[in-house]
């Protein structure tokens, strides 16, 4: 093994400890009530400055967007080339089998025959083989009056249910506004906001698309978007972690 990889083995360790010792069945259990949940402050105050750092880096970077060129919204993003950062490999790769449990129980819940592998490589070999081959974890960076619209990070036929977003930024303090937002619109019924309030360091685990949820009549699927509220000041960096690549 080389020295690179010695000098990488106790930080990608310690995201996975600090994964497996997440109350999974609490998680769980608040995403099939509200369809999302929260992390707690999984990334430390250090690890969340260096990422955000790293902004202007653009070797670390396969593209970037500006919303407003696409009617997104306001603000900026930046799609991570492979390799990537050791930080972002460790939280895609030990978040990924738990969230696969969930996803495979709800697709047997929505009759949907697709099964996720238990590890997150195999699940890349699929994606891989079906040509989405590009990364898609992303670091977002908003200023005074941007905002993003409500959507979904589908990329193509491939998709694992579930994402995370990490904020790095300190709320109250590098900026204020700017709340994760996630909408559910049920059949027949008017759409259902959820505003997640988010520490420096946490992490929103959500649906991309739809999920699972108990009627009277058994369950059926409702279809979600999520986005960020107007930031009144200051800058705010997010990190978005996708376990399905892109075409």
């Amino acid at each position: 093994m080389s020295r690179a990889a010695h000098a990488r083995k106790p930080e990608q360790n310690a995201i996975a400890d600090r994964v497996a010792a997440l109350d999974w069945a609490r998680i769980a259990s608040e995403l099939d009530a509200h369809g999302c949940a929260t992390t707690g402050a999984l990334l430390s105050a250090d690890e969340c400055a260096e990422l955000s750092s790293r902004y202007g880096d653009d070797r670390i970077y396969r593209s970037r967007v500006i919303m407003a060129r696409h009617g997104f919204g306001r603000g900026e993003y930046k799609y991570f080339a492979y390799p990537l950062p050791d930080t972002v490999a460790s939280l895609r790769a030990a978040l990924y089998p738990p969230l696969a449990e969930i996803a495979n129980r709800w697709n047997g819940h929505l009759g949907i025959d697709q099964r996720f592998p238990a590890h997150h490589a195999a699940w890349l070999k699929r994606c891989h083989a079906a040509g989405q081959a590009k990364p898609t974890p992303l670091l977002l960076q908003y200023g005074a009056g941007d905002y993003n619209c409500l959507h979904q990070d589908v990329y193509g036929e491939l998709v694992f249910p579930l994402q995370v977003a990490f904020l790095l930024s300190r709320p109250g303090e590098d900026f204020s506004g700017g709340e994760f937002v996630l909408t559910e619109q049920r059949p027949r019924m008017q759409s259902r906001a959820e505003v997640v309030p988010l520490r420096q360091g946490e992490g929103v685990i959500f649906p991309v698309h739809h999920r699972p949820v108990q009627g009277t009549r058994g369950l059926y699927r409702v279809t979600m978007r999520h986005g960020v509220s107007r930031l009144r000041e200051g800058t705010r960096h997010t990190l978005g972690i996708i376990f399905h690549d892109a075409k």
